[in-house]
This record gives structure tokens, sequence and C-alpha cells, in this order.
């Protein structure tokens, strides 16, 4: 079989691809390696799949459906391995090969209803679903653990969002105020536990043995609003769509606040942080509808 990389993952890679890098070029070659090494027969390749990672829907050797997932280092797939195999199942997709000489890049894991996520309810229950689905993965990280930090990510999406006010003076205000809502925030983070720290919508999907899991963390170590913030300005083209986009936005900042009993001024502290470093970062590598939606939304935050 051909293992094309769908389009939406090739344009997003080489948004960000460090130079020389060759990991696209070698994906079909590693994807058939995979595929024999774990006794797979191949069913598709999800189209369009995520902005990360190569997923193929696969059966086990015995029939089973699942799912192989190749992703680049950049991506940190031993990360995303070390905190699957923590969680365990437990509100995650379950990964199916855990062992620790599993080969780098590569994650052979659950099936689930790829193209079925709480995106596809109503606004209200998806929200109620998906936030539900995030305080199961809320645990203590393993002890002696090697994940990044909320500071840690933070501090280097900082370096770059100041090199991007000082070359667009545009966004320098809102770069300034996220920068200060960042400091202020890690000064006296509440609780230390083991993140999603990509969490949206689109990562629950439907299963079979829990109605919703979550699916591709890139984990990190901080306070729940981190984590909660992404989840905020889901839908994101909706609410500026909205007359009352803004009133709307800081009413669900209060809802999820007080669902998840996280603290209502962390949590817009943090999600104004993350709208601009996007929005930011979005502008940087040419997408200017997404930036110009996102720095818009952190606006009325």
């Amino acid at each position: 079989m051909v293992f094309e990389p769908p389009k939406r993952l090739v344009r997003a890679l080489r948004e960000t691809a460090p130079e020389g890098d060759d990991w696209l070029e070698r994906l079909p070659e590693a994807a058939r390696e995979a595929v024999a090494r774990c006794e797979l027969t191949v069913e598709r390749v999800q189209v369009p799949g995520g902005r990360s990672s190569l997923v193929v829907l696969v059966r086990t050797a015995d029939g089973t459906p699942a799912v192989l997932k190749l992703a680049p280092p950049r991506a940190r797939p031993g990360s995303e391995r070390a905190a699957l195999a923590h969680w365990g199942g437990l509100g995650a997709v379950r990964l199916l090969e855990p062992a620790p000489g599993a080969t780098e890049g590569v994650l052979l894991l659950e099936r689930l209803h790829p193209d079925v996520s709480v995106r596809s309810l109503p606004e209200a229950k998806a929200l109620l679903e998906a936030a539900g689905t995030l305080r199961r993965l809320w645990v203590d990280p393993p002890e002696g653990h090697g994940f990044e930090t909320v500071a840690e990510r933070t501090g280097r999406q900082a370096r770059a969002m100041r090199a991007s006010a000082v070359a667009d003076p545009e966004v320098a205000p809102l770069v300034e105020a996220a920068l200060t809502a960042r400091e202020e925030l890690l000064a006296a983070p509440p609780e230390q536990r083991l993140l999603h720290g990509t969490f949206r919508q689109s990562k629950v999907l439907s299963g079979e043995r829990m109605p919703w899991l979550a699916v591709g963390p890139d984990p990190v170590v901080g306070e729940h609003a981190f984590d909660l913030a992404r989840l905020v300005r889901d839908r994101v083209e909706d609410l500026i769509a909205q007359a009352s986009g803004a009133t709307t936005t800081r009413r669900r900042v209060k809802r999820l606040a007080e669902s998840l009993e996280v603290d209502r001024e962390r949590l817009r502290g943090w999600t104004l942080f993350r709208a601009v470093e996007s929005g930011v970062r979005a502008r940087r590598v040419g997408r200017e509808r997404d930036a110009e939606l996102l720095l818009e939304f952190a606006s009325w935050l």
C-alpha cells in the first residue's frame, strides 16, 4: 500500500519543519516498516487526519481494529506514549503497545470512531462532555517523570512571542498583556497535575469502551486552568461570527470554571495567553485568517 500523507499534515508540518528535516520524505517507508513489524493489516489512511501525525486504520494479527500513528520527533511522541501508559485507558485512548522498546515515533492504539468527535454534538452538550473527559485525565504525574512543565513550555513560547512583537508592533499590546498574565499565573500555581496539553473538542472521540475518550495529547505538567484554556476558544469561528461573541466567551469562561472548580481569573489569564500565542504563531507562518480570528478573540478577554 502507498502511504500518502494527507495534504493537511504535509502543509502543517512544512510550516514548522526545521531546516534539513526529511521526516515527511521518510514517512512512507517508516509506515511500511511499522506495519510489517506489528503484523498489521492496513484498511486506510485517515483523511483529512491531524496536523502532526499520520494516522492509519489497521487490524492486528488477531483481527482487532486498531490505529497506527506515526509522528515526527518534534511532536514528542515519546511523551505521548508515556502519558497514555500512565492514564492506562482512563479518559484516554488505550495504548496497545506500551513496551519501552517500541519504535520511536510509532504508536499502536485502540480504535475509536475517528469521524465522530464531541464537536458533532450541540455546543452546550459538547462542552459538557469534553469537560467531563478532561477531568478524568487530571491525575498526579508519575514519580520522576520527564514531562515538560507549563513554565518550560510557555517560556519557549514567550520568547517567540516577544520576537514577533518586535517585528510586528500591531500585536505588541496583546503580547504584552499575555506575557504579563503568564508571569502572574506562574508566580503561584495551585496544583501540578498531568495535563493533556492540547485539549479541544476534536480531540475527544466516540469509543466502544467508554462513550468519549481523549486522543492526541501533547502532555505537560501544570495547573488545570492551563489545560482548560484551549477548550474555551473551541469553535472560535462561530464565536467571532456572533454579535454577542464577546459576551458568550466570558459566559463560557465562567461556566467552564465553575463546572471544573477552576479559578475563573486563572482560566481567563491562561485563555488569553494561549489565544495570543496561537494567533501570533499563525501570523508568523502566514495563516492570516486564523491569526485574525484568534487575536480578535483574545481582545475580548
